[in-house]
């Protein structure tokens, strides 16, 4: 076999479709960023047909050209909370807006392998818009967010997603110094509020996208 890496996270990725279908998500698997980019723009949106299309906060999103090339995109009306040049104000507002889009594109920091998505915020828009009030929900997950269990999945994201986040976004946390996280009450904690979802409701709300590549963190 020539390329064994690639095959094995391509049998990883079809039993991972196969436990989120059970949970009621409607999955696709691409063989990476610019696939899974293709998959929204000519399978996704034109099947939803939105007017209004929001994000919550990923670097899967953006490392994989999806939000760049939608605000060019002058049939859409884009929230853009990505804009970090916006008064903080005008920021929270946005995030307020985008619950209420037709069409929300975000990550998540791990899916298990039983079909579950695991996130932690810090201020809850991307969770929020994940469990309710987008009429469609579209999540890109890369490979590497792939876990066994639930207990796995929250360790992987206190001690290695939120320090790196935190060291990101340039907060003043001490995971950014230890690399751990140590259960803070720093006013710039970023890990606030939890949400374990574990099946989409309505079926087929929450559209999965497994990408076979390392995305985001």
């Amino acid at each position: 076999m020539t390329k064994p890496i690639e095959n094995y996270f391509h049998l990883r990725l079809e039993e991972l479709k196969k436990a989120l279908e059970a949970n009621n998500f409607e999955v696709y698997i691409a063989e990476d960023a610019a696939a899974a980019k293709k998959i929204v723009l000519e399978e996704l949106l034109p099947k939803a047909g939105p007017k209004r299309i929001s994000f919550g906060g990923s670097m899967t999103v953006v490392e994989s050209g999806l939000y760049h090339e939608l605000k060019e995109k002058s049939e859409y009306e884009i929230i853009d909370t990505y804009d970090h040049t916006m008064p903080p104000q005008e920021g929270m507002e946005r995030r307020r807006q985008s619950l209420t889009a037709d069409f929300f594109i975000t990550g998540t920091n791990a899916v298990t392998e039983t079909g579950m998505l695991v996130n932690l915020d810090m201020i809850g828009n991307r969770t929020g818009g994940l469990t309710f009030g987008p009429k469609n929900a579209v999540v890109l997950v890369g490979q590497n967010k792939i876990v066994p269990d639930l207990d796995d999945a929250m360790f992987r994201i206190k001690n290695f997603a939120a320090p790196i986040n935190a060291m990101r976004l340039k907060k003043k946390t001490p995971c950014t110094k230890t690399g751990f996280c140590e259960e803070c009450k720093s006013p710039d904690r970023i890990c606030n509020n939890w949400a374990i979802t574990e099946k989409s409701f309505p079926k087929g709300r929450i559209k999965i996208i497994l990408i076979q590549q390392n995305m985001g963190f």
